[in-house]
């Protein structure tokens, strides 16, 4: 399973069958995140840790011990390479028939952060369950995915638009970037709030966060920029899958802006 299949086929999982991870999954899982770079150059360290052994839990996971965690420093733009690396190990995941979740909240923290051996330039933002998915969800989960509307998302055209912030883009008139366009409207975000938004110019896409209130903390780490992340990692995997190949630059076009929407990456084709 691969391209739109793989996107539209993944969805959170919370609840798993109880089986171990086998050693030949968690291997090739770890291997391949260790591949992995990002638009931003900053590397991400990798480890998989043990709810057992490491003493961790999540109140949200049930029948996985499992977890992938990544550590990075607190550099500029360190969110956005996050988000782009964590997603690739993510789809990865998937197309082998392994269920994840982004958790970012609703887990031991300390004790995660303990296990990673996190140092104070360090931040571990985000951890994923590894494990098979269970045949039924649990009423947690199923309610859980219902407050946040899971499996809705806004309009194409609340989301993109073509040359300026003033014309909104249909898919009809998204020529090549229609298919990459329509997986970053399935990414995963935080509470499902779908921050991003991008601006077609040509053979160019520029990408912006709209912010909500709440996602930034004391030291200016923006939650929502790991979710650009994980949006310029769907593009780009879209632009493999139609065999052309993303670069990635920081060149804010000057274009007009809402006061709460803020620039961050250009994609060029």
């Amino acid at each position: 399973m691969q391209g739109m299949e793989l996107i539209r086929h993944r969805r959170s999982v919370r609840t798993f069958d109880g089986r171990a991870l086998a050693a030949e999954d968690a291997a090739d899982i770890l291997a391949f995140a260790g591949t992995v770079e990002n638009p931003c150059g900053i590397p991400v360290a990798w480890k998989l840790l043990s709810a057992k052994a490491d003493r961790l839990s999540s109140p949200v996971i049930a029948g996985a011990d499992t977890f992938i965690a990544g550590k990075i420093k607190r550099l500029p733009r360190a969110e956005e390479a996050f988000g782009y690396a964590f997603e690739r190990v993510v789809l990865h995941a998937e197309a082998k028939g392994i269920g994840t979740t982004w958790i970012a909240g609703t887990m031991d923290r300390p004790a995660f952060e303990r296990a990673m051996a996190l140092e104070a330039d360090e931040v571990m933002p985000c951890v994923s369950p590894l494990g098979y998915p269970a045949d039924r969800m649990s009423l947690r989960e199923t309610l859980m995915r219902k407050g946040v509307r899971a499996d809705s998302r806004f309009g194409f055209h609340e989301l993109f638009f073509s040359g300026d912030f003033r014309t909104p883009l249909t898919p009809e008139n998204a020529g090549p970037f229609r298919d990459a366009l329509e997986m970053v409207r399935w990414a995963p975000s935080a509470v499902n709030k779908q921050p991003w938004r991008a601006v077609v110019s040509g053979s160019e896409v520029h990408f912006y966060e709209k912010h909500s209130k709440g996602y930034v903390d004391a030291r200016g780490w923006d939650l929502q920029k790991i979710d650009l992340g994980i949006a310029m990692c769907h593009f780009a995997y879209g632009m493999e899958q139609a065999g052309q190949t993303v670069s990635w630059t920081v060149s804010d076009p000057g274009l007009g802006t809402e006061r709460d929407v803020e620039y961050v990456a250009t994609g060029r084709v």
